[in-house]
């Protein structure tokens, strides 16, 4: 198996059935030991040649952005296999898919128990908070775009309110940049900020036209969350990014701060 993005790597490594990778994205950071594999494309571009002569016997890819990869594959008679999921519910039904392939359906069927426990957990808690506050999530700041759907649904499952939750229809990112005076209207509560493959800034998002005057600027309440626990569609956004989410949420909530990284970083978790 040859994975195109991480969240088909970790699923198999979580499946049981890690020694079948033999390809990775250069993005893939978990689990660790795969990145020990060979490094075979990022997200929009791959290295055919070097795939081919690792001999896949099937090449797992995601989004409709991978499409050209998948085409150049199949001209080259290579089995390819591309999911698209952008909700919850579609993350854990492409972890049934990738574990079916790989003939461990009831391996993938207790994963997605075992997460499905996870946001149940993650839910309940939720509902006990006294309220739940209004949440900007962020993963880009120039231009300035909205969460994703599935982060958006889980951003709500922690306990808040997204309000950019209209977005979440949006397949494509064009259809989720948010001019930066119309999110300061809507004045979040907590801002969650996850810019993959760059670190958030503070002084960028507290600087911005009209948000100094933003409920989360002036309560400081401004956070990053690591790309590589939200934003890929696969278990680490049902487990360990959600339970990120919901300490942020919590903490909002209470009116309480979780630490800050360092100094004129954002507060982490």
């Amino acid at each position: 198996m040859v994975c195109l993005t991480e969240e088909t790597v970790e699923t198999l490594y979580r499946i049981g059935a890690g020694e079948l990778v033999v390809g990775v994205s250069g993005f893939t950071v978990r689990p660790p030991e795969a990145r020990k594999k060979p490094h075979v494309s990022s997200f929009l571009e791959a290295d055919l040649e070097r795939i081919c002569s690792l001999r896949p016997e099937l090449v797992l890819g995601f989004s409709d952005l991978q499409a050209p990869i998948a085409a150049d594959l199949a001209a080259l008679g290579v089995p390819v296999y591309v999911m698209n999921q952008r909700s919850v519910a579609e993350i854990l039904q492409a972890i049934r898919i990738v574990s079916a392939l790989v003939g461990r359906a009831e391996a993938g069927e207790a994963l997605v128990a075992e997460l499905t426990r996870t946001l149940e957990e993650v839910a309940d808690r939720a509902a006990r908070l006294p309220r739940r506050p209004r949440a900007f999530f962020e993963e880009w700041p120039d231009p300035l775009i909205a969460g994703i759907r599935w982060v958006s649904e889980l951003v709500e499952l922690a306990g808040a309110e997204d309000v950019c939750a209209e977005c979440r229809l949006q397949r494509g990112a064009k259809g989720r940049i948010m001019a930066p005076e119309t999110v300061a209207e809507r004045d979040p509560e907590v801002v969650v900020a996850s810019w993959c493959g760059r670190k958030a800034v503070r002084s960028r998002i507290a600087g911005r036209p009209g948000w100094q005057r933003v409920r989360a600027v002036l309560d400081d309440q401004l956070y990053e969350l690591k790309s590589s626990l939200i934003l890929q569609p696969g278990p680490a956004a049902l487990d360990d990014g959600v339970r990120a989410l919901s300490r942020i949420v919590s903490a909002v909530a209470l009116g309480e701060h979780l630490p800050v990284r360092g100094a004129g970083e954002l507060r982490g978790v």
